[in-house]
């Protein structure tokens, strides 16, 4: 294993692999594309879905080897070293088996769905146990190793909105070349393995896997699902989140301090104040999310955690 401080080696992904037509079909994929480097693979298929709908189905993916121009929540920029990551865009259309639209309000459950296929990726593929941050962070031991953008594409002439659902995985990034200190990468975190392949295709699978059922049961997120417990339950429990004290920063500098007790059926976070009211957070309108400590007691340098 490499040490931590030395630049690692960064293979290229295995586009054979990748590509492998069983691989594709058995997960519903109708094609997946690499691309040495972009801007952006999420402005590449909402522009995409947008010029030629038929031409990216549900399913499509997009992954790139570098990206130059990705965009995290609230517009934030970042630029991590060519094939140090896992930077994939799913085009996304939520139909039933019956190819009935799913209620669009289930789609705020696609990214926290996508964020516990990766989960399950990152445990199964490389051994790192991680956890999920409320809307869309996937963590490790407290950091941030993946961060996860739904983008709702245009209506178009048919009947389903498109989304465009963007992960970016740090994989080989070194302490040095972190974004932030309160982020690691797969190489961080002591993985069985650094393959990107590898991890790119468990997590593909998984969403498939996740999607399809959840799309079968018309977006109910109560429903069970891959012959398990619902994506509602299934995300509570992994959600760090939850039964925390946080500080919900909206827009118009109003704030919510107050207990993060659970997710509604919409997938928002619901958050009780001192004075004992329940407020309704949702991912569109929180700016930032953050432990919270009351000043003066353990722990509380100025409030955040």
């Amino acid at each position: 294993m490499h040490a931590a401080h030395e630049t690692p080696d960064r293979p290229p992904l295995d586009q054979e692999a990748l590509g492998d037509a069983a691989f594709l079909s058995a997960r519903g994929i109708p094609q997946l594309t690499v691309v040495e480097s972009t801007g952006s693979t999420n402005a590449d298929l909402l522009r995409g879905v947008t010029v030629d709908p038929r031409a990216w189905p549900d399913l499509s993916v997009l992954t790139a080897e570098f990206q130059s121009a990705a965009r995290g929540r609230l517009d934030r920029h970042w630029e991590a070293p060519a094939r140090s990551s896992v930077s994939v865009s799913i085009v996304l259309r939520p139909v039933n088996a019956e190819g009935r639209p799913l209620p669009t309000q289930s789609y705020s459950w696609l990214s926290l769905l996508a964020a516990l296929a990766l989960r399950e990726a990152l445990l199964e593929t490389a051994g790192i146990p991680a956890e999920l941050k409320w809307p869309n962070d996937v963590l490790v031991r407290g950091k941030k190793i993946a961060g996860i953008l739904a983008q709702l594409g245009p209506m178009g002439d048919g009947a389903v909105p498109p989304v465009v659902l963007g992960t970016g995985l740090n994989v080989t990034l070194t302490e040095a070349e972190l974004p932030v200190p309160t982020a690691t990468s797969v190489l961080l975190e002591h993985p069985t393995t650094l393959d990107r392949t590898a991890l790119l295709k468990s997590y593909l699978s998984r969403f498939a896997t996740l999607y399809r059922s959840f799309c079968n049961a018309d977006g109910d997120p109560a429903a069970g699902m891959a012959g398990g417990p619902s994506l509602h339950k299934r995300v509570e429990h992994v959600l760090t989140t939850l039964g925390k004290q946080v500080r919900a920063q909206l827009p118009g500098d109003h704030e919510i301090i107050g207990h993060a007790t659970r997710l509604d059926e919409y997938g928002s976070l619901l958050v009780v104040d001192s004075a004992g009211h329940e407020h309704v957070v949702t991912a569109g309108d929180v700016v930032h999310l953050r432990p919270w400590t009351p000043p003066g007691e353990a722990g509380g340098e100025s409030g955040y955690a």
